[in-house]
């Protein structure tokens, strides 16, 4: 019997060593199309989370957006609202290279429309997300495109779904309030220990702007390990994350999986390592009717919210500095 030509051989060999490529993608977007309805029905939309039109900055120019991140213990609504727990705005470059998140501490004092001056997590108490929105958009000069409140139990569920993540904690640290110690070194975070780590307040040396970097910190890792090529090749694994994510989330009306899954897959090449973070300027903290405030620095603000309208944030850190280090916290 004659062997078989060695160039039919080889197509072989070619098109076997290209489905052992290919397959793993494939089934990873195969799940994500079929199971599409399931996570657009897991996130929950909130109505009128925009103020009037006329009382909003100009919308940016080019395809950079800023979506207002919010971090609860209940979701929008639900029996009412609540202080915001944290709160950054996430900008993404119109080349979509990076992303940055923007920390602003929730003790900010600020000017809340309507109701003087108080803390700026005091605006989703009295107004919900419409008065937060508006309330920031007076604060930066610039137009939040999109509306996320992640619910706090999602860190929990999260990092659950993934088998846990790792951060490196830069000194040994003590929770008076929930008797837990950090130790030094890297500690992995999962279920209940990842809500306590970033939802710790007392015995931080920096309290409220450590918080705001430990919440960066995590957020980081959980990138990295979603990207992570054990994540991207087992459509199973990303499944049970994408629904653990989608049923934490409330998003403005305009948002849907569509619209989550054209902007993944524009930041389709971002890296735990393109998320940079920062926090916005500060000029110190003080005490207004018994109440610690942080006061903002309204000239180097000014600055910062040039280069996000503008979107220039990154020469603006190279320029000026300012980044957290989100390799490591306290």
């Amino acid at each position: 019997m004659t062997p078989p030509p060695r160039t039919s051989r080889r197509r072989k060999v070619l098109i076997a060593v290209t489905l052992a490529l290919l397959l793993p993608p494939a089934a990873l977007f195969a799940v994500l199309m079929q199971r599409q309805h399931v996570y657009d029905a897991n996130l929950r939309r909130v109505q009128q989370v925009f103020p009037e039109e006329s009382d909003r900055p100009a919308r940016a120019i080019g395809t950079a957006q800023n979506w207002l991140v919010v971090g609860a213990d209940k979701r929008p609504g639900e029996s009412g609202f609540q202080r915001s727990d944290s709160l950054m705005i996430a900008h993404v470059p119109a080349d979509r290279k990076r992303i940055f998140l923007i920390g602003i501490p929730r003790d900010s004092y600020v000017t809340i429309p309507g109701h003087g001056h108080d803390k700026i997590n005091a605006a989703y108490a009295y107004g919900g997300p419409r008065l937060l929105v508006r309330t920031v958009e007076r604060l930066v000069k610039v137009r939040i495109d999109h509306f996320v409140a992640l619910d706090f139990d999602g860190f929990i569920d999260m990092s659950t779904a993934l088998g846990g993540v790792d951060v490196y904690v830069a000194r040994q640290v003590h929770d008076p309030a929930n008797k837990i110690t950090w130790p030094q070194g890297n500690v992995h975070l999962e279920g209940e220990r990842a809500l306590l780590f970033v939802r710790q307040r007392y015995g931080l040396p920096g309290g409220d702007f450590d918080r705001i970097k430990r919440q960066q910190a995590f957020l980081r890792a959980v990138a990295e390990k979603v990207v992570s090529k054990g994540m991207l090749t087992n459509p199973f694994a990303v499944d049970k994350f994408l629904q653990a994510l989608t049923r934490s989330l409330s998003v403005d009306a305009g948002v849907d999986m569509k619209t989550l899954r054209g902007l993944a897959l524009e930041l389709r090449d971002i890296r735990g390592g393109d998320l940079l973070s920062a926090t916005y300027p500060v000029a110190g903290t003080g005490t207004v009717k018994g109440a610690s405030v942080v006061r903002l620095n309204a000239k180097e603000g000014a600055k910062l919210t040039d280069a996000l309208r503008n979107d220039t944030l990154e020469r603006y850190f190279a320029d000026r500095g300012g980044l957290n280090e989100s390799s490591f916290v306290r």
